[in-house]
């Protein structure tokens, strides 16, 4: 056998050797990307973290981005999860498995300095409709109310305007508009005059939550059905799932991943 035969032979086995090395090591982690609700973000990065503790050969990329990116990309197949905290309509739920993974919240927030202790739902509404402008209108000092929203898409605006503003009142127009769950809360934490809605996931001493209807947001009260600004944490799936991705939502509505969804103030599907 001649040195250049040899030599092409070496070159061949090289070339199969770093093929397995670069598809087994393709092979060798599985990947789940989760795409969607901010709100469903934190406790889908806890799920995610917990889950990759005891197989760590998956990796679970979590993102925000809001309840009508969720939906999109888990229609498109982009996301191997989308996640949601509105229900769907029909339409949307064509080609997708949905499953309930707890029940969340909607607190109204004011800024720790407010006196208010709480609202009615018709005051609510006519505050972030622009009817009442002025905190003094409710029992609060004399100075204008500023009023902090979600942008249009997010799916805990979409449940506010569903459970609170009704098919009538519009949030007004001049409201300050914010992406995410996080930044509503810090625009009410450095405003005295502020007002928002934010998750009850999210809700920490930071704010101050009103009582709506003389109810105070509470796990108890969101799984008892008397505080009735809430709406579902969802994880959406084009078709049924396979392989990893249903073991990880099949392990997330066990026992084990549900005490985790309640850890983080969310009401468990399953009790």
């Amino acid at each position: 056998m001649d040195t250049k035969t040899i030599l092409g032979i070496i070159v061949a086995i090289i070339i199969i050797i770093g093929a397995i090395v670069v598809l087994g090591g393709q092979g060798g982690e599985k990947r789940i990307d989760i795409v969607g609700s901010t709100s469903v973000q934190p406790v889908a990065e806890k799920l995610a973290a917990e889950y990759m503790k005891k197989h760590p050969d998956v990796k679970i990329n979590v993102q925000g981005g809001g309840s009508s990116v969720g939906i999109t990309q888990a229609q498109q197949g982009t996301a191997d999860i989308g996640t949601s905290s509105k229900d769907l309509k029909e339409d949307e739920k064509k080609g997708l498995k949905v499953y309930l993974i707890g029940k969340d919240g909607i607190v109204v927030i004011v800024n720790k300095q407010n006196k208010i202790q709480g609202l009615t739902t018709e005051q609510v509404r006519d505050i972030f409709s622009g009817k009442i402008s002025n905190w003094n209108e409710v029992g609060g000092p004399d100075a204008k109310i500023t009023v902090i929203t979600r942008e249009e898409g997010s799916g805990t605006r979409k449940a506010f305007e569903e459970i609170v503003m009704g098919k009538e009142a519009k949030i007004r127009k001049d409201a300050i508009v914010e992406s995410s769950t996080e930044a509503v809360k810090q625009a009410v934490k450095q405003d005295p005059n502020a007002i928002g809605f934010i998750s009850l996931a999210n809700l920490d001493d930071t704010v101050k939550a009103l009582e709506i209807d003389g109810i105070i947001p509470s796990e108890k009260t969101v799984a008892d059905g008397s505080y009735k600004l809430q709406r579902p944490f969802l994880f959406l799936t084009k078709g049924e799932p396979t392989g990893v991705v249903k073991d990880f939502i099949d392990w997330v509505l066990s026992p084990e991943g549900q005490a985790i969804v309640k850890s983080e103030k969310v009401v468990p599907a399953k009790q």
